[in-house]
């Protein structure tokens, strides 16, 4: 999920999003894994180990082993400087199967929500409206890709219970920046292809919001610095080229017009109206009518007052408000006006899930993320649940779901469009590399139309038919719903089913 780089956006994702969630703030974080194993306060991280376990798909037994371990990170002399843990499916096989590379985001998200939300085999119930913090149940996921592929969920170091074996300083020069990341990652993947024997598999990364900023970066380091191959990436809900758009108080009209169709799909779904006709017609007028408008400013009262009318009838907003704001309506706004009747909030990461307002007086909003806030209980709690009861992996260590600590200490180094040049890169390096990239409609935190104008503007070096753009019904973590979840596997599957 993004936990997104723009205000721990969680690389929630990016673009936009601000900060809004549940980690704690740094100062109030608990010791670092690397200031703690100065104090001699951490035990040493237990051995890999396995369990068999099976799942029942469209009517077929599907056996797996499930397992839990670590990947050791070594400085240039050799030296442990981190412990990566992660968490794999795989499917005895005496044919060579596929095998995925997952991410989330943040920086500072573990992997979970991928792995017990969208394709790992087992699913906790999150981010739809109605799902509650207290109350959780872990079941059978029918949208899993294992039979697909065999998938790998990597928990970056700060996150889950990875953890640096060095001190803070150094930990946040080798881990907690940008460029640092990506190398440190990629050679997390091929160590583990290595033991285990899997360099002869068809190789894909998945990455979910800042992770969608990773996928497309690992797969170029993988394939020019590391040495292997990668048949595909999925993005999703991916953190994009957040130089190329600005921000709210740029000249640019870029971000008022990728937010407007991620509103207008919010309202069509409160009024049980969404199609994908009637989110095209939005995407037309943002290219078009829109934009020139926009830019034609007061110096053309008329233009003013049609983005008011139409922005107005796109979002469901009251026409006085739009027109208070020029027809420029942020995203803050949009999700406290849209639902102030209802004395609610909605959420960055799905305009349509919404919790009770507690301070409705209050100016902004005072209580973080509606939808972050439901989901840290009931993951958390699934995913040590499994780790430590099911599997049997025992640590006294805090699960870290989503770390404010690792996201503020973070180096993001200039920003620019390393993710949007590294995916040109990668795909023009191989010529048979499968492209998805997948969002849900009322994500405003990494809105869809994002993606959509990095797609348009990409050389035609056969990207029409290997990159391709999904929408689904939901927002950043569309797979919470599982309609949107089955949807998105069917359209990963054709990936896939070409090996």
């Amino acid at each position: 999920m993004k936990f997104a780089i723009p205000t721990i956006a969680l690389a929630v994702c990016g673009l936009c999003a601000t900060v809004t969630g549940p980690l704690a703030r740094a100062a109030d974080a608990p010791k670092t894994a690397a200031a703690a194993k100065d104090d001699n306060q951490w035990p040493a991280l237990p051995a890999d180990k396995t369990i068999h376990q099976s799942i029942e798909l469209d009517g077929k037994t599907l056996s797996y082993e499930a397992t839990v371990g670590k990947i050791p990170v070594r400085d240039p002399k050799g030296k442990v400087i981190a412990e990566v843990v992660y968490t794999a499916y795989v499917v005895p096989s005496k044919t060579i199967r596929p095998v995925t590379f997952a991410f989330n985001g943040g920086p500072g998200a573990s992997s979970v929500f991928l792995n017990m939300g969208a394709i790992g085999p087992k699913r906790v119930g999150f981010g739809v409206q109605g799902d509650s913090p207290s109350d959780f149940q872990v079941t059978d996921n029918p949208s899993t890709w294992l039979d697909m592929t065999d998938l790998v969920f990597i928990d970056p170091v700060g996150t889950g219970f990875s953890r640096a074996e060095e001190a803070p300083a150094k930990a946040r020069k080798d881990f907690y920046s940008t460029e640092a990341d990506i190398r440190y990652l990629s050679r997390v993947v091929y160590d583990w292809l290595v033991q285990n024997g899997r360099l002869a598999s068809p190789k894909y990364v998945i990455g979910e919001s800042y992770g969608g900023y990773r996928a497309p970066r690992i797969a170029l380091q993988l394939q020019t610095r590391v040495g292997v191959g990668v048949s595909g990436v999925v993005m999703v809900s991916p953190y994009l080229d957040p130089a190329a758009i600005g921000d709210e108080d740029a000249l640019s009209p870029l971000p008022w017009m990728i937010d407007l169709p991620s509103m207008a799909a919010g309202n069509f779904e409160r009024h049980g109206d969404l199609t994908a006709a009637k989110v095209e017609e939005v995407e037309h007028y943002v290219r078009t009518e829109f934009v020139t408008d926009l830019l034609k400013g007061r110096s053309d009262p008329a233009a003013l007052q049609r983005i008011d009318a139409k922005v107005s009838e796109y979002t469901g907003l009251d026409p006085a408000l739009v027109a208070r704001m020029d027809g420029r309506v942020d995203v803050e706004t949009y999700l406290r006006e849209v639902h102030r009747a209802d004395h609610e909030i909605g959420s960055v990461y799905d305009s349509n899930v919404t919790e009770y307002d507690p301070f409705p007086g209050a100016a902004s909003n005072r209580n973080g993320d509606p939808l972050l806030n439901m989901v840290i209980a009931p993951t958390t709690s699934a995913m040590v649940d499994f780790i430590t009861r099911q599997v049997g992996w025992k640590t006294d260590a805090h699960y870290e779901t989503l770390s404010y600590a690792v996201n503020s200490a973070w180096d993001r180094g200039d920003t620019d469009d390393r993710p949007v040049s590294d995916l040109r890169k990668a795909i023009a390096n191989d010529p048979k590399m499968a492209v998805l990239i997948a969002h849900g409609y009322d994500d405003l935190s990494c809105p869809f139309f994002t993606s959509r104008l990095v797609i348009d503007q990409m050389p035609d070096f056969g990207v029409r038919n290997r990159v391709h753009l999904a929408l689904f019904p939901g927002g950043h973590m569309f797979y919470a719903r599982p309609a949107s979840d089955a949807a998105f596997k069917a359209a990963a599957r054709p990936m896939y089913l070409r090996d």
